[in-house]
């Protein structure tokens, strides 16, 4: 009994004592106006209260009935040739048990990919990304309506990620095009599309951040007309609205639309670490969507207009060069290194170490800002710059060119019409014939870059800068990632034979047309 009474007196201290040293610890917090964390989100903070009546006032029922049928699916098939090593082995089981030995076979399976698309006019044109449809053989097109369309490929430009498609049809409904300039940060907007294959999805979110570009890669010095130093292939054109409305793999393409139901962007991206959506997502703004497809419609090409000159961002130039960085009177813009040939700025009167802060009046802050001023403009047009140099403000007119370094407008040329040849893949005999294991040969030659440098009938193409070519089709990737380089890189080093003579010969091209 006496265990019991002691055992109780025990917890009734212990009891007191925690009593006591709470109550302390919250009058010594409150006495110092410490901050008591529990408190304050018991009755409700003020900040999450106000976001939460800013979400429960914006209707967004009215936006995502007016998007929801103005967005589609896509599917896209590659299909798979002979030459390609993606192929299925199967065995034959009835030629093992009724003759033949049970030889191996190779099915050929297509790829298939999905995403989404925006109809943008009434007849069925629809615009999705680039990489939706890049490669694709056949596309097809499933309205919100459930009707399935085959669509033709009308045109695309990988350096914005845009590709214009065309189904046949009438009346289909279409969002129409808002004003990606006037989005503020902060606002709501709604993404429209089919994520993981689950069609009609609208999620919410703000706009994060206006311009944002280096998504991919990170800052870093950049050639000429957007190219990174150290780097040939044409940089693409980064100047993203970025937003924390959900996005998923077969978004892209999709929608993004402001709360009155209007078109501002094409969901094209996410920062992942998973290949999911953790927080962060990019659209291409309806600007530069506009000009892009605007192009392709009447050009077949988009028409980039270009400044000429190689520039650095000023956070790379502080950390790459602070002795420069630190003579500026600006600290944002963007640092001029020098120039492509033909420059159209270096004429109108700009200089090495001038740093561009403002196109048409429009603030330059970072590269992706000058992208996004310059992919507006067409060759020909005039713009005004702004640079600052040391001391001075100055403004230029510069007659913006495009990258023949001229204002010609551009017509699209096929690589096959570039190069203006036909190719045959070699035969296994051929190639033990001739102790190779890889090769094309020409077998049709008409006006282009073949004939003109010499080549005939049966020569035997094996490298093009040093990639070893089985394909016409491996050949015809290598001169597109060419022709994306700057005019000064275009060029193209073949090295073949003629099976008559066995004499290797090397070959250079230059691909400017």
């Amino acid at each position: 009994m006496k265990i019991t009474w002691k055992l109780l007196f025990g917890l009734i201290s212990v009891s007191l004592l925690s009593a006591f040293i709470a109550v302390g610890t919250y009058s010594h917090l409150n006495k110092n106006k410490g901050t008591v964390y529990a408190e304050p989100f018991n009755q409700g903070n003020f900040q999450a209260v106000g976001l939460a009546n800013a979400a429960e006032n914006t209707d967004f029922t009215s936006a995502a009935e007016q998007s929801i049928n103005g967005v589609v699916h896509i599917k896209s098939i590659a299909n798979l040739n002979p030459s390609d090593r993606q192929q299925r082995e199967y065995f034959d089981p009835f030629e093992f048990f009724f003759g033949g030995g049970g030889n191996r076979y190779y099915q050929r399976q297509p790829r298939v990919g999905f995403g989404s698309g925006v109809i943008i006019s009434t007849d069925g044109y629809i615009v999705t990304n680039n990489h939706v449809i890049d490669g694709a053989d056949e596309i097809e097109v499933t309205t919100n309506s459930d009707k399935t369309y085959k669509a033709k490929l009308i045109g695309r430009d990988e350096a914005t990620d845009v590709a214009l498609l065309k189904i046949d049809g009438k009346d289909f409904p279409v969002i129409p095009f808002g004003d990606s300039d006037a989005l503020k940060v902060g606002e709501w907007v709604l993404a429209v599309g089919n994520p993981f294959n689950l069609s009609s999805t609208v999620t919410a979110g703000i706009v994060s951040a206006k311009g944002r570009g280096n998504i991919s890669l990170g800052s870093s010095p950049r050639n000429p007309n957007g190219n990174r130093q150290g780097q040939v292939t044409q940089q693409k054109i980064e100047s993203y609205i970025q937003t924390d409305a959900a996005v998923n793999p077969g978004n892209s393409g999709g929608a993004l639309v402001n709360t009155r139901g209007e078109l501002v962007g094409i969901n094209t991206a996410i920062y992942t670490e998973t290949g999911n959506y953790i927080g962060y997502s990019f659209a291409i703004p309806i600007s530069i969507v506009k000009k892009v497809v605007t192009d392709i419609k009447q050009y077949g090409t988009v028409q980039r207009a270009l400044l000429g000159v190689s520039v650095t961002e000023l956070s790379v130039l502080k950390e790459t060069d602070p002795d420069t960085f630190d003579k500026l009177k600006v600290t944002e813009g963007v640092y001029v290194g020098g120039f492509a040939s033909n420059s159209s700025a270096k004429k109108a009167g700009i200089e090495t170490g001038d740093v561009i802060t403002a196109i048409n009046g429009t603030k330059v802050r970072t590269f992706a800002d000058l992208q996004g001023q310059l992919s507006r403009y067409n060759p020909g047009d005039k713009v005004n710059v702004q640079v600052q140099r040391g001391n001075s403000e100055k403004t230029f007119k510069v007659e913006l060119k495009n990258d023949q370094g001229t204002t010609e407008i551009t017509k699209y040329q096929s690589p096959e019409d570039i190069l203006g040849a036909s190719f045959k893949e070699l035969s296994r005999e051929t190639k033990m014939r001739m102790g190779i294991n890889f090769g094309v040969e020409v077998t049709g030659l008409s006006d282009g870059k073949l004939k003109a440098a010499g080549i005939k009938n049966g020569f035997i193409i094996l490298t093009a800068n040093e990639i070893r070519i089985s394909t016409s089709g491996e050949l015809i990737k290598i001169v597109q990632s060419v022709l994306r380089q700057e005019p000064d890189n275009r060029g193209l080093f073949i090295r073949g034979f003629y099976p008559s003579t066995k004499k290797v010969e090397y070959i250079a091209i230059d691909l400017n047309y």
